[in-house]
């Protein structure tokens, strides 16, 4: 077997845990190679925090073993130096370089290096096996292991496996799935690339699953492909891109109209399948708003009422859309703060009729509780103060639609009814009702309001008018010269 065209570096680490931007270095283990000459070294660590107890059932490093070993920092730089030049090979590569990368950006060392994961290569090498964890390959090649869960251990495992195919497989068949290896982008050893290739490179939304097929992440992206490999970038440096890669073993993707139709098919998504990873879109709890009587100035004190009361979209003076009666109270209070308004007036103190309120008394009040200030003037500040939190009002009497690329969007009191590509499909949009108002669609559908066109009210009663009006909205496109 010729000498390999850069030197190589087996790496294996032990550590605290399994979070390379939280947990520390317990042991490194390298053996470099240039097709000649070999050498070895491995180091304890100090990770400067507790060892947890099953950690060391696992690895038998425990606090006592380094508590005299030197920390990260003290051998950064001559670690660097064995692996500089040399392709990064190890076992689940992602795991060993996550953790010394962030290690090496700890002490102000920019850590770079090409990496060769060896579970992708056995992947590759023999197809017709299902399994690859390194005891599956020990056991499978009859590999001799000194110590395994120990750095210097695996590494040599994962050395001596190379070796092995070198003497099982043609020089120029290893060399075709080593250059397919380093040249492809950083994929996690469970992911297809074939998968990846295939993903087209527009507007969508993609799914991440995990063991079992449970949803761990929903995204959404204008483009892709692009978007689907940037989470394997950047996950040395991001705890969560970090996890994805660990936990993704398949992932799939639906290809969207635009942009909106991505952002609302992501919304719907995140709440329906309740991914681990995302926060900020999960099912909302019933929400509740403010809703500031109209009909007198002597009578404005705001009413807290929850979904089961409302019609969003179609009451006007509805204020904030909370995820409780606690975050309503909290928010009102800040406010009426801020703008000198009446606790008492509005109902969230108690005070005698006719008297200073205490905030009059500490002069954050304008006296309308005392008569200072009309009814009226206290309940157009009110208003004001309230501005930045009212509820849109619907502009349509009835359905409305938001055209996107080849499809429109069905909308009705702020509520997505669907997406229609055809006449069969705008009907069924329409026949299906109103869902529940949802509080991530409204924000998105409120910032696209002026491209919205009202549903003729023909149609809207007559079905079957759908194919002749999707012609004749098709036909004014294409007169404009863009696609419907």
């Amino acid at each position: 077997m010729p000498a390999p065209d850069r030197p190589l570096a087996f790496v294996d680490i032990e550590t605290t845990g399994a979070t390379a931007t939280r947990d520390r270095v317990t042991e490194v283990a390298v053996i470099t190679w240039d097709g000649v000459d070999t050498t070895t070294w491995s180091q304890l660590v100090n990770p400067e925090t507790r060892i947890p107890d099953l950690i060391t059932s696992i690895t038998g490093i425990d606090n006592l073993m380094v508590g005299d070993a030197p920390r990260f920092a003290d051998i950064a730089h001559d670690l660097a130096a064995r692996l500089q030049g040399h392709v990064f090979i190890a076992h689940n590569a992602r795991f060993d370089y996550a953790f010394l990368k962030n290690e090496f950006r700890r002490v102000g060392i920019d850590f770079r290096a090409p990496v060769l994961c060896t579970v992708k290569y056995s992947r590759r090498l023999f197809p017709e096996h299902h399994k690859h964890s390194l005891d599956v390959l020990i056991e499978r090649h009859g590999l001799k292991v000194s110590q395994r869960h120990r750095a210097l251990g695996d590494a040599q495992a994962i050395f001596d496996f190379w070796r092995l195919t070198e003497a099982q497989f043609a020089t120029d068949h290893l060399e075709s799935v080593r250059k397919a290896l380093l040249s492809r982008p950083a994929l996690p050893s469970h992911i297809d690339p074939d998968l990846i290739d295939s993903t087209p490179d527009r507007h969508g939304v993609y799914l991440f699953y995990g063991e079992n097929d449970l949803p761990i992440y929903v995204g959404k992206a204008n483009r892709l492909r692009q978007r689907v490999l940037s989470h394997f970038s950047a996950d040395h440096a991001i705890a969560k891109e970090l996890t994805l890669s660990q936990q993704a073993r398949h992932i799939e993707w639906q290809e969207c109209a635009g942009e909106i139709d991505a952002l609302i098919t992501e919304a719907r998504l995140v709440k329906t399948l309740q991914p681990t990873l995302n926060r900020q879109l999960r099912r909302n709890r019933e929400l509740c708003s403010w809703l500031v009587p109209a009909e007198s100035f002597d009578q404005h004190a705001p009413r807290l009422v929850y979904g089961r009361d409302l019609d969003r979209g179609h009451q006007p003076n509805l204020f904030g859309l909370f995820n409780s009666g606690a975050e309503a109270k909290k928010t009102l209070n800040a406010i009426v703060k801020e703008a000198g308004l009446c606790p008492v007036v509005l109902g969230l103190e108690k005070g005698a009729e006719g008297k200073p309120c205490f905030a009059r008394q500490l002069k954050r009040c304008r006296g309308a509780c005392c008569g200072e200030e009309s009814a009226s003037q206290h309940y157009v500040r009110l208003l004001d103060a309230l501005a930045g939190l009212r509820v849109k009002s619907w502009p349509f009497e009835g359905p409305a639609i938001l055209r996107e690329g080849n499809a429109v969007h069905v909308i009705d009191g702020w509520c997505h009814l669907g997406t229609a590509r055809s006449d069969e499909e705008l009907r069924a949009c329409l026949s299906n009702g109103r869902p529940g108002f949802d509080r991530d669609t409204y924000r998105i559908l409120i910032k696209h309001q002026a491209k919205m066109q009202r549903l003729p009210a023909a149609f809207e009663s007559e079905l079957a008018d759908a194919a002749t009006f999707l012609e004749n909205m098709n036909e004014q496109v294409s007169n404009r010269g863009r696609s419907f």
